[in-house]
């Protein structure tokens, strides 16, 4: 059975979709059975592992708006990884969830038929709180947070929090916090040092201690469709993480 883990922060531009990528194809790369399942409109994590969103038969928003979805049917088999993709169609799920039976549900439903195919799923969320977050928050068994180290990002982290405590009491009581990724650290500044420093002492041993740096040849490797370890195995972006990769199998 696979442990469900959804990639959240409602900020965008913190590293949440690199991180669900790379992590994804780092665990693949060390035997490990995972299923990237991206649930955010931009269909970036779909096109990070060189699936072009466009040319997608069955995506995830068809998945969940089916009475009867065939989730196999719609994997996409890369080389890095399995992908249930998407595109800017999902974009249209907000409104039509409104209406639908038990519409938080919508996805738990669908990746549960292939749970026992995998050792984890990754859920790429949509950088917002709204129902496309929910549902991923609900069909997950824990949900892990990127953290850009800046001080803005303090503040989308405590609402963050209230939404998943708000979860917690009504929809998925059993969701919990698999760690805190704190990425874009620049060593040569105060304020990615105080970050860190804050961060820890409200997580504590939550706050995975890789730290992912500034690094440009992470921002390269999705316009060429591969994650960090295919484009450049060897950059600093890459080795951390690789560590991540082994922090995270190590927790688990």
């Amino acid at each position: 059975m696979a442990k469900i883990i959804a990639f959240a922060n409602q900020k965008g531009g913190v590293g949440k979709t690199t991180t669900a990528v790379y992590l994804t194809a780092a665990l693949s790369e060390m035997g490990k059975r995972v299923l990237l399942c991206d649930f955010d409109p931009q269909g970036n994590a779909t096109s990070g592992v060189g699936v072009d969103p466009r040319r997608l038969e069955t995506t995830v928003y068809d998945l969940i708006l089916e009475e009867e979805p065939k989730v196999r049917e719609a994997i996409v088999q890369t080389k890095w990884a399995d992908v249930l993709g998407s595109n800017t169609e999902l974009a249209g799920a907000e409104i039509d969830l409104i209406s639908m039976s038990e519409r938080e549900y919508r996805l738990q439903r669908i990746l549960k038929q292939i749970a026992d195919d995998y050792d984890y799923i990754m859920i790429d969320c949509p950088p917002s709180l709204g129902i496309l977050t929910l549902n991923c928050l609900c069909a997950a068994d824990a949900f892990l947070v990127p953290l850009q180290c800046e001080y803005y990002a303090l503040e989308g982290l405590s609402q963050l929090m209230n939404t998943v405590r708000a979860v917690q009491r009504g929809l998925n009581k059993g969701i919990r916090l698999e760690g805190v990724l704190l990425t874009m650290f620049d060593g040569r500044t105060n304020l990615s040092i105080q970050v860190v420093e804050e961060v820890k002492k409200h997580f504590g041993d939550k706050v995975y201690s890789t730290v992912v740096p500034r690094n440009v040849r992470l921002s390269e490797a999705p316009s060429h469709g591969q994650p960090i370890t295919a484009y450049d195995r060897y950059c600093r972006g890459a080795e951390a993480y690789q560590e991540l990769a082994q922090e995270f199998i190590a927790k688990n």
